[in-house]
């Protein structure tokens, strides 16, 4: 009987399947328990934890669960599973399938393992066969001296191997790619999280690193903690990541919230939603909203939220290039890009890096078909010497250069100054331009232009401050609006509290041109 069962046994595949399960049994417990401990002691979920809080409940197929090192005893039986120290597979967000991945920092601090590497390097190539976004949840160190195996030196892939970068850069051309860094991410992971159209860093628990405090220390004598290198007060400033969240959970969820307004890749539309707020609806404070006095601010994100579909704006780099406002939103339920000025810093003029900034919100837009809503209030680029050292000129030509490349539809809303060279960015080709009774455009702001025309004249008079204030109210009754609108030189001028119901008509107009929009972008050389 015995030997019957033996022969049973031999003739199926049970002792294989057996451990098939025990291997992912094993898999699942990452770097150990007192690895998981440890980490969440810190305040840190695990990279499966994460994925978990990510995606619907219960949507995760991994790609990979066997991929690792099996360790066997001397009769070749399994004695552990160490797995790959990278997590990746499919998932849901609201219904529609991703790419999700992420370094495990239980095992080797992230640093990645043979199998890691390669499902790491593996996550761009998923998302761009599968035409699905990509999301990378980041925690981990890039390679190590003593290579991935941590006992001898990585040795470099043959010459004729794929360009490992390719498909990240594939990847950013054709599906949407969001990241988070959720604790220190470092060499490699930090050249894939700012490889994104949307990146957040968490303020408890994250900081973003070229190099760590050692390497620092040891290359440059610099002694700086790692936050001081590169916490959120760094990275959120330069520019280094779009936005900073409290912490992990809210990271994930600003990321399922960029998700919302992006479509599956190039070849379709962003999803459009049922929308509840009228086009109608009118907030009368937007006529009282733009100071009659050019010198002081008014609250453009008053402006942006009311006029869109309530609760929908999503501000993306708020904390860098601050003269320029982007985001994401909709229009009766259409998704759209967001780009305003922000005169309560340096006068909304453009800078180095609110060029910088407006350019690649604006590519993100071309990259994935949404139109494109400019509220207007550009004095101009910044001058002075720090502009003139930071070559403003050649940021800021870049970005008039992209607005005229750009191929989806355009609303411009000039609120107030419409001013230089800088405008010109705020205006895509054939757009649809609006202007309020407050607006005002010319070559240069009135102030300047009459300090520069009439310095002799103003000089020269018994009262200087008088005649320059009399020069400027001359020459701002110019600027008004109604001699352009005569002149078809906007689509209309419009009552402010008007605004949302023509950005509605506007964006119904255009919704049968997008479809002709799909596929890859296409931007030449620029400044």
């Amino acid at each position: 009987m015995l030997a019957q069962l033996k022969y049973y046994v031999r003739m199926n595949w049970k002792t294989e399947t057996d451990e098939i399960v025990r291997r992912r049994r094993l898999a699942l417990d990452q770097g150990g328990p007192d690895a998981i401990a440890k980490h969440h002691k810190k305040g840190r979920l695990t990279i499966r934890e994460r994925i978990n809080k990510l995606l619907d409940a219960g949507s995760f197929e991994e790609v990979g669960p066997a991929a690792g090192t099996a360790n066997h005893d001397e009769n070749g039986e399994l004695t552990g599973f160490d797995p790959a120290n990278f997590v990746l597979g499919f998932g849901k967000v609201d219904g529609r399938r991703i790419v999700v991945g992420g370094e495990d920092f239980t095992m080797r601090g992230g640093s990645p393992s043979p199998a890691g590497l390669r499902k790491s390097v593996y996550a761009e190539e998923l998302a761009v066969q599968y035409k699905t976004p990509l999301v990378r949840l980041h925690e981990g160190s890039g390679g190590s001296v003593g290579g991935t195996s941590g006992k001898a030196q990585s040795l470099p892939g043959p010459v004729n191997a794929p360009a490992r970068f390719r498909s990240v850069a594939q990847a950013m051309a054709t599906v949407p790619v969001a990241t988070a860094a959720l604790g220190a991410v470092a060499g490699l992971p930090a050249g894939r999280l700012v490889a994104s159209h949307f990146s957040v860093m968490s303020k408890s628990t994250a900081q973003i690193l070229t190099a760590g405090p050692a390497v620092v220390a040891r290359a440059m004598g610099e002694q700086k903690t790692k936050e001081e290198l590169g916490g959120w007060k760094v990275h959120t400033k330069n520019g280094t990541v779009d936005n900073g969240a409290d912490n992990e959970t809210d990271c994930l969820t600003e990321i399922r919230k960029f998700l919302s307004f992006m479509p599956d890749n190039v070849n379709q539309l962003a999803p459009v939603i049922d929308c509840e707020d009228p086009i109608d609806r009118t907030d009368e404070t937007l006529l009282n909203i733009v100071p009659r006095d050019r010198r002081q601010a008014f609250d453009m994100r008053r402006i942006i939220n009311s006029v869109l579909d309530q609760n929908s704006f999503f501000e993306m780099g708020a904390g860098y290039g601050r003269s320029q406002i982007t985001g994401l939103a909709r229009l009766n339920g259409q998704p759209v890009g967001i780009w305003a000025n922000n005169c309560k810093f340096l006068a909304g003029s453009m800078t180095t890096d609110g060029a910088h900034k407006a350019r690649r919100f604006m590519e993100l837009c071309e990259t994935f078909s949404l139109p494109i809503i400019s509220l207007v209030d550009e004095p101009g680029f910044m001058i002075g010497s720090q502009a003139e050292r930071e070559a403003t000129i050649r940021h800021g030509t870049s970005a008039v250069l992209t607005a005229a490349m750009t191929t989806v539809p355009w609303a411009s809303v000039m609120v107030r100054r419409s001013f230089g060279v800088a405008q010109a960015a705020h205006y895509g080709p054939e757009g649809f331009v609006l202007a309020w009774p407050s607006a005002e455009s010319g070559p240069l702001p009135v102030e300047g232009g009459v300090a520069v025309a009439f310095q002799r004249e103003i000089a020269a008079a018994p009262d200087p401050e008088a005649r320059r204030r009399e020069l400027e109210e001359q020459l701002a009754a110019r600027q008004s609006p109604f001699p352009r609108a005569e002149a078809l030189g906007v689509h209309d001028l419009i009552d402010p509290c008007q605004t949302r119901l023509e950005l509605c008509r506007w964006v119904d107009r255009v919704q049968h041109l997008l479809p002709a929009l799909l596929g890859p972008s296409n931007f030449s050389i620029r400044p």
